[in-house]
């Protein structure tokens, strides 16, 4: 799979989930840890996701909630919340996908693993294949976003050829989880993933295709871009599918001679193999760098909103918190504060009612990661 063009990416893209559908026999049971803001804020999610692709149609902030005085000072609405929650979501079907086999994921076993309620997942997703065909696109849409470019830059054929089969490869060392779902699971996910799969390839097989202008003699045979796809997936199939496939990146040579070799002759092919073996890039180690991954917590529209409003306002009391975050029950905002304080994201600074003083909250160093990343995720 070299590369999706933009045909591809305006032909397949994400179905728009049309409502919150079907009835959940577990609607409502969380998933992955208790819920600090249960009550006070819907389906929560456990952080964690990549940027993912946007879920559009999620219902809007309450009017005149939120902030002192009624205002919104977070500037978090709940579609903002769903957007995380829905990249959680893509991410864990991902990996569970990738551990399990995409025939033997079920919905149970994405919600455990992204951290969400049942509940919340049939909010966004149809249902299991909904979700695996979102992460699908979302996969290709980043891969994508690395190949088109590399692929449009002046030149012969070959040297485009070869630009695309280098942002292909780098993006599978760093993104191996990615390229699997891609690559290896579509193959057992159903009709309408194997749909998908082969109009991305449909893409490829005619950019190949264009290796025969610049065949020499009578030309390779309409034929042979298929027989070379389907060569050079093989051999990236293979690699993902094994424990330890080592480095993608040092398979750019011999890969592009097995390319160019039907179209410009053995001579082609051998320059190839003997051009300069590429650097190696340093791996992206992305659930490192993301500090809500593994949070023993979800986050519910209630929760982001405390944590930023702590970060806005270092010091605040429980009442100010519960006015900023649109918590009616002071009982609530203490519960979800104390939940917070335990999981090392704030602290209390204040003497606190036992000695008649109002508490005082402020992030930990660990919070505000945590509240950084939101603010990330949320932004745009």
């Amino acid at each position: 799979m070299l590369m999706a063009s933009q045909e591809q990416r305006a032909g397949v893209r994400k179905r728009a989930r049309p409502g919150a559908g079907g009835a959940d026999p577990g609607a409502g049971a969380g998933a992955g840890g208790t819920d600090p803001g249960a009550g006070a804020g819907g389906g929560g999610v456990r952080a964690g996701a990549s940027s993912g692709a946007r879920r559009a149609g999620a219902s809007g902030s309450r009017s005149g909630s939120g902030g002192v005085g009624g205002r919104d000072t977070s500037g978090v609405g709940r579609e903002k919340v769903s957007e995380i929650q829905r990249a959680r979501m893509l991410a864990g079907m991902a990996e569970v996908a990738s551990e399990r086999g995409a025939g033997n994921v079920t919905v149970a076993h994405v919600v455990a693993r992204s951290g969400v309620s049942r509940r919340t997942f049939y909010e966004i997703f149809a249902d299991r294949e909904d979700c695996f065909l979102a992460a699908f696109d979302d996969a290709v849409e980043r891969l994508a976003a690395r190949v088109l470019p590399a692929y449009a830059t002046p030149g012969r054929w070959r040297e485009r050829m070869r630009a695309a089969l280098a942002a292909l490869l780098d993006f599978l060392d760093e993104e191996p989880g990615a390229g699997r779902l891609c690559v290896v699971e579509t193959l057992a996910a159903g009709p309408a993933a194997l749909e998908r799969r082969a109009a991305v390839l449909g893409v490829v097989k005619r950019a190949v295709d264009e290796g025969r202008r610049e065949a020499k003699g009578e030309g390779a045979p309409p034929l042979t871009a298929e027989g070379v796809v389907g060569a050079v997936l093989s051999v990236i199939h293979a690699r993902l599918t094994e424990n330890a496939p080592g480095s993608f990146s040092a398979l750019l040579n011999p890969l592009m001679a097995m390319i160019v070799l039907p179209y410009m002759g053995a001579a082609a092919a051998t320059r190839e193999l003997e051009r300069p073996r590429p650097k190696a890039r340093k791996r992206v180690a992305r659930a490192a760098s993301d500090p809500l991954r593994d949070l023993d917590m979800r986050l519910t529209y209630r929760t982001v909103r405390v944590l930023l409003a702590i970060a806005q306002t270092p010091g605040a009391s429980n009442r100010r918190l519960a006015d900023a975050s649109d918590v009616r029950d002071q009982g609530q905002i203490s519960k979800l504060l104390g939940r917070l304080s335990a999981l090392g994201l704030i602290e209390n600074t204040g003497l606190g009612p036992a000695r008649g003083e109002p508490n005082a909250w402020r992030l930990t160093a660990k919070g505000q990661e945590v509240s950084g990343a939101i603010q990330v995720q949320t932004a745009g």
